[in-house]
């Protein structure tokens, strides 16, 4: 198991982040990240990979290749898109066995909760519970 190369996306985000002085420009970088995600195709935006409690309509969906969990998502508005390609980078690609016992810290360490809603805050860790389930199911 490799929760090494966990830590090691999740720093490069903290130091992304760091650069970021301003909420503004958090915010901003959250906007180009959204841009950034892969388009995830419509058959896959359904009940079954809606995330309940999200503020924007939010989808994620996950499948096994080669025992590794890769997750597909996406959102109907860029601030909450920002944040999916965010959790992908750590999450996707990765054993379920990894994403099971990765306890994130990258979401306190670059202010996300202070410069976001409470409902956007409430909104990922919906994700991060669907994230999680994905791995459960999978191992």
């Amino acid at each position: 198991m490799s929760l090494f190369l966990l830590l090691e996306e999740e720093n490069k985000i903290i130091k992304e982040f760091s650069l970021l002085k301003t909420w503004e420009d958090k915010y901003e970088y959250l906007i180009f990240l959204s841009k950034k995600i892969p388009k995830m195709d419509k058959k896959y935006k359904n009940k079954n990979t809606l995330i309940k409690g999200c503020q924007s309509k939010t989808w994620i969906h996950a499948y096994i290749n080669k025992k590794k969990i890769i997750y597909k998502a996406d959102s109907e508005a860029n601030i909450p898109k920002g944040i999916i390609f965010l959790l992908i980078r750590i999450y996707s690609n990765r054993l379920p066995k990894e994403i099971i016992f990765y306890k994130e810290n990258f979401i306190k360490k670059i202010g996300l909760i202070n410069f976001i809603s409470f409902n956007r805050v409430n909104g990922i860790y919906y994700i991060l519970k669907k994230i999680k389930e994905y791995a459960l199911l999978y191992k």
